[in-house]
């Protein structure tokens, strides 16, 4: 199955999930960046990404390339923001939405404490109801690695082949 990675990293917690996972399945990558930079610390970091994800914005993003007829499975990844799927993943979603309908969908989120599988919802909605083959949820596992986090990578690469 030929697969690609399409995920937002902030403080290199997803980028890190995304790697491990695209060796594990010879995936190719994508990073999307949006054009104007979330705050990175601090009180303006939360409050600046909780609104935007919370309002569920849609910024632009700095140029990439995506060829949906390439893959078979679509893996989206990100950190979870106030409960929600991080904007840039919104609007990759937004603007692929009808390339993704006939794609299998898996998702993996990153987070501080929770909400990914609220966050997950909003993705699933975010791509038409598309329901989600996998998923996977980690506590910070570049900041603070832990050795089932690798099988827990493991697991969800085996739900991720089928």
């Amino acid at each position: 199955m030929n697969t690609v990675i399409v995920y937002y990293s902030m403080h290199g917690n997803t980028a890190y999930v995304a790697k491990k996972i695209a060796s594990e399945l010879h995936a190719d990558v994508i990073e999307i960046q949006p054009e104007k930079q979330y705050p990175d610390k601090g009180i303006r970091k939360f409050l600046w990404g909780g609104k935007s994800a919370v309002m569920a914005e849609t910024p632009t993003l700095k140029p990439y390339e995506f060829h949906a007829e390439k893959y078979d499975q679509v893996i989206f990844g990100f950190p979870v923001w106030a409960g929600n799927v991080t904007p840039p993943l919104r609007t990759f979603a937004r603007d692929h939405l009808e390339e993704l309908k006939s794609k299998r969908i898996a998702a993996f989120a990153c987070q501080g404490g929770s909400g990914a599988e609220k966050a997950f919802r909003k993705l699933s909605e975010c791509l038409g109801g598309a329901t989600l083959a996998a998923t996977l949820v980690l506590i910070d596992p570049k900041d603070k690695p832990k050795p089932e986090n690798d099988v827990k990578i493991m697991d969800f690469c085996a739900g991720c082949k089928g």
